[in-house]
């Protein structure tokens, strides 16, 4: 049996029901396969696989809280240090209903390759609660948050792990979570990245993600020597990163025609009003539905759907495994031949495959979404530095970084022979760097 296939058993049978978390290790790994095949007897004496597959540390702990009508209700906490080969843990915290153990390893582990990739100085960590902050007043979610922070202070500092946002935690939620490490701990220091811009937060920041998918876009069609201007783009999710990349590709020229949310999806055949979906989903916190209601002309769909229309280029933005094998035959089937992932692990192993037999470009999460962590790292120089850049300064460091991102990851699979194959590309460069780091410390 070969080391990849030995770790891949030992990996299902150490985390049994974590269904994302085995998919995630074992599409990398697979990737990876000719790599390991040339090391493979100095990884297994070194165990490599196996620390690279288990988390440094796992945090697990009750988060009470009490609700305006005074019922104390228990949530679950983690934090997943799963990787500080080559500096503190960096990823975010998700605030969601389906939060659990396994999602939180898989989301950790690929941010280890993610964060590598970047070139920053960053490990990997990840963490959340099964907490649902949708209908929650102000004070119920600061409630949550400080004493979720209660317990996670401990765990984390600017030099050891610095969580930021995901899904389920914005602004709001970063400002109340800042607040309690600060009174907690009595130190005023960059923790916690996506942070208000009045107290430590990067301009920029907030766009990053959104507008790195987009400039990740960008180099794959000039490598492909083609153009923005005039592209039909289908993108999932309407929070964050869904906005930011809707708003980046206008700017390009590309005609944004849907959005979606865990309800249903519209499709705008004039292109996304962008000022009417920050007024619903920024300020109003609400739902998607309320765009076709309030824009005629605009179709709105209740449930999946999002991948059915016509398209040139699709930007997955909102969960993992949204988009599976039929979804990736029927974009196909419409004209779609681009696909890039702005949510991690948005598209299912069977539709990736898809995606590379059938001739279509296709970027993973783990370069594509980068944006939104290196903007972090950012930030965290600048809380170092105590020093504020300019809008300008940070989207131009982004952007070279996101022309670095591709570099890297188009070079790795040209070295390794696999011309245009983006998965394994992304995950060699990022393997690569994290071993060298690893190998050099020791066996720790």
């Amino acid at each position: 049996m070969s080391y990849v296939d030995e770790v891949l058993q030992k990996v299902a049978e150490k985390n049994p029901g974590e269904k994302e978390f085995q998919q995630a290790v074992k599409e990398v790994l697979d990737s990876l396969r000719p790599v390991i095949e040339a090391n493979e007897e100095q990884y297994r004496k070194d165990a490599l696989l196996e620390r690279m597959t288990e988390p440094e540390r796992i945090i697990t702990f009750r988060v009470p809280w009490v609700d305006d009508n005074g019922q104390a209700h228990v949530n679950r906490g983690f934090r997943v240090q799963f990787n500080s080969a080559i500096g503190p843990y960096k990823g975010g915290l998700r605030l969601h209903p389906s939060v659990n153990l396994g999602i939180i390893k898989f989301l950790g582990f690929e941010q280890t390759f993610k964060n590598s990739l970047t070139g920053l100085p960053i490990g990997g960590g990840k963490g959340g609660s099964d907490f649902d902050p949708k209908g929650k007043s102000d004070r119920e979610i600061m409630k949550f948050c400080q004493s979720f922070m209660t317990e996670l202070y401990r765990h984390i500092g600017a030099d050891t792990d610095v969580p930021a946002g995901d899904i389920g935690v914005g602004g709001r939620e970063i400002g109340y979570l800042y607040g309690q490490y600060k009174r907690l701990t009595g130190l005023y220091e960059g923790v916690l990245t996506g942070k208000g811009l009045t107290y430590g937060g990067s301009l920029a920041r907030t766009e990053a993600t959104g507008y790195g998918l987009v400039y990740m876009v960008r180099e794959m069609l000039l490598n492909a020597g083609m153009t923005m201007e005039g592209k039909t783009v289908a993108v999932s999710g309407s929070g964050n990163v869904a906005i930011y990349t809707t708003e980046k590709a206008q700017q390009y020229g590309m005609k944004v025609v849907t959005l979606s949310d865990s309800n249903g999806w519209i499709y705008d055949p004039n292109g996304i009003d962008l000022d009417l979906v920050k007024q619903i989903k920024e300020v109003r916190r609400g739902r998607i539905k309320e765009y076709a209601e309030a824009k005629p002309g605009v179709e709105y769909h209740e449930g999946k759907g999002v991948w059915s229309v016509k398209c040139d280029i699709a930007l997955p933005c909102a969960t993992q495994n949204e988009l599976d094998l039929e979804d990736a035959k029927q974009l196909k089937a419409n004209g779609c031949f681009l696909v890039a992932e702005g949510a991690n692990m948005p598209s299912t192993r069977e539709a990736t495959d898809f995606f590379l037999e059938s001739g279509m470009m296709f970027m993973p999460g783990k370069a594509a979404n980068a944006g939104g962590v290196a903007t972090s790292a950012l930030e965290m120089s600048q809380n170092s530095e105590r020093l504020s850049w300019t809008f300008e300064e940070v989207d131009e460091k982004l952007h070279n970084i996101m022309i670095n991102i591709f570099k890297k990851v188009d070079e790795a699979a040209k070295k390794y022979g696999y011309e245009g194959n983006y998965v394994m590309g992304a995950n060699i460069a990022g393997f690569e760097k994290v071993v060298e780091a690893m190998n050099a410390q020791g066996i720790v």
